[in-house]
């Protein structure tokens, strides 16, 4: 991963949730679950195994002001099934769940779910767990669809959001 290029990416292409949603093919994205109203998929630069990414379809970029209620609270529930489906599939020590972006880049809204393996010591846990300064996993396109079908499985083993 080229961070400078990211970063300028990021800064100054298409939004990546809308361009993925929209099947551009230069935002592809690994799915793992969607539904009506949200769409869960596999991070491109993973920094530890089973990284999946959760936004809302519609461009929303306030996760406090530009959800209602009822929205935000659908939005949590499924944030929530992924995150189960990622801890059976990985069965991770800790799951970090964390929203980030910027009006600057990376508008769209979207949580991120990083299951942190077992053993990592604890200097390298958290931020420095999910920060691709430090690193990030080189899957295959086979690789990351395995991950994606199994993710899958889990979420639609626990019987609770349905495909949309």
């Amino acid at each position: 991963m080229d961070l400078e290029k990211y970063v300028e990416r990021t800064r100054s292409g298409p939004c990546f949730v809308c361009a993925f949603l929209a099947g551009n093919p230069d935002y592809p994205h690994a799915t793992v679950f969607e539904d009506a109203d949200h769409v869960a998929f596999l991070d491109r630069w993973p920094t530890v195994p089973g990284k999946v990414l959760v936004a809302p379809r519609a461009h929303v970029e306030h996760v406090v002001r530009d959800l209602v209620e009822a929205d935000y609270s659908r939005l949590m529930l499924f944030v929530r099934e992924i995150a189960l489906a990622v801890e059976a599939v990985c069965g991770p020590e800790r799951t970090y769940l964390y929203s980030l972006g910027s009006q600057h880049g990376n508008a769209h809204l979207h949580w991120h779910i990083a299951a942190l393996p077992p053993g990592v010591p604890y200097r390298e846990q958290q931020f420095h767990a999910v920060m691709t300064e430090n690193g990030v996993l080189k899957l295959s396109p086979e690789q990351a669809a395995s991950m994606a079908a199994r993710l899958h499985e889990a979420v639609v083993a626990r019987g609770v959001l349905k495909p949309g």
